[in-house]
């Protein structure tokens, strides 16, 4: 059972008895070893290929993204046994949906011709309401989201029919039962439920040039060389994987309209615009000084999960950076645009009535918002509460950090759009 309050205390990693041993016992094989070994990128790339029994990848730019990712885990993650093991898996998985998408594609190559609407694309700093909203959104029978039971495996093997469940679905529970166990707090930080909207950023991943990595674990280097490469091919292959999971899905209607989320796209507005050029992006906005040690905890949660060497300030201190940096270039991208585009949403207008910002976004989008939309998203409401999952707790303090040192790096982005202190 979730805790009914989580804290921000990082004195010890919490571990499950199970993954314990099984940490101890990676510990003595590697001693010995056997295992924990370096991954290598040969490594990952014949276990995919055998895996799925396939061999083209097809656009291997993929690979030097993965080069400096793979040496930066290496290293400089500091994972522990399991850790190793859960984080080598994903990247196998990653390979093997591109293998599979790939064969599907080369196969039906109409896939590549189905159009992609203007995507609407919430996009906030983290905890600013953006799960909220694209949630909400979500609720439309005629808005397209990524379930989190696609995002876990968006390539499988063979279509299945509509009237059955996805065998995904499954696969998503036990991802999420097995998170739950691994941090039973987590969920109160930020929910994974198998049928909800998830983040598209997992989608990035096909290019390999994502803020995923180091969210999970300590990667400076790959997080640096991120921010200085071309993220058009990101975007790209997104594009190619919704078309490939609408063409998945074709019920859900050929005119379908996308609702994407994730804060990642702040960094990266521009190539966003060059493969979307008519999206709506919906820039939320909330107190940095509220949702900053929020993120911080989330985060240093998420990475004790993989490692038992994790400095919650080292982490802090990261993602205070991130947040400048994605404040910065949001600012610049819409001084080229002249905001064209955007829509600014107050998480605070949010929480008093998320509806009348509904209607705000779907009208920038030329979207109609129905009757029988409305009465979904008013149905969800009632579902998706806050705090369902549990209270979270945390402070700048726990993370040796002063309301000065964030509100230094944010006041431009605080004057920009007039946020309120909370």
């Amino acid at each position: 059972m979730c805790p009914s309050e989580v804290t921000s205390t990082f004195d010890r990693p919490y571990r499950p008895a199970a993954i314990a041993v099984a940490n101890r016992l990676g510990r003595l094989l590697w001693g010995v070893g056997i295992g924990g070994k370096p991954i290598t990128v040969d490594g990952v790339l014949s276990d995919a290929r055998r895996k799925m029994g396939l061999s083209d990848f097809g656009d291997e730019g993929f690979l030097e993204p993965l080069e400096v990712l793979v040496d930066s885990i290496n290293r400089e993650a500091a994972l522990n046994p399991v850790g190793h093991l859960i984080i080598r898996g994903r990247i196998v998985g990653v390979l093997a949906n591109k293998l599979v998408a790939q064969d599907t594609i080369k196969r039906h190559p109409e896939i590549l011709e189905i159009p992609v609407r203007a995507p609407i694309v919430v996009a906030g700093l983290a905890r600013t309401g953006t799960t909220m909203l694209q949630r909400l959104i979500a609720q439309d029978p005629g808005i397209r989201s990524l379930a989190s039971w696609e995002a876990i495996n968006p390539a499988p093997l063979s279509r299945k029919s509509e009237k059955k469940k996805d065998p995904r679905f499954a696969q998503a529970a036990a991802a999420a039962k097995g998170l739950k166990y691994m941090s039973p707090g987590f969920f109160a930080i930020h929910p994974a439920e198998p049928e909800a909207p998830e983040e598209e950023v997992i989608l990035l991943e096909q290019a390999f040039l994502t803020t995923t990595p180091e969210a999970m674990m300590n990667v400076p280097t790959y997080s640096k060389w991120l921010e200085e490469q071309d993220h058009v091919p990101a975007y790209q292959a997104l594009k190619r994987m919704m078309q490939y999971l609408q063409w998945q899905r074709p019920g859900i209607g050929k005119d379908v309209r996308w609702v994407l989320k994730t804060p990642h796209h702040q960094e990266y507005f521009d190539p966003l615009l060059e493969v979307f050029p008519n999206a709506t992006l919906v820039h939320t906005h909330r107190d940095p000084l509220k949702t900053s040690p929020s993120l911080f905890s989330m985060l240093t949660h998420l990475q004790m999960i993989f490692s038992d060497d994790v400095d919650p300030n080292r982490v802090a201190s990261h993602w205070l950076g991130k947040i400048e940096n994605m404040a910065r270039r949001t600012m610049a991208t819409r001084d080229r645009v002249n905001d064209k585009g955007f829509v600014d949403v107050s998480y605070y207008d949010l929480i008093k009535d998320p509806l009348p910002q509904v209607a705000r976004i779907y009208e920038a989008a030329g979207a109609e918002l129905t009757s029988q939309a409305l009465k979904a998203m008013e149905s969800s409401r009632k579902v998706d509460k806050q705090h369902k999952y549990g209270r979270h707790k945390y402070s700048l303090a726990d993370f040796g950090m002063t309301e000065e040192d964030v509100e230094s790096r944010i006041a431009p982005y605080r004057t920009r759009f007039n946020v309120p202190y909370e």
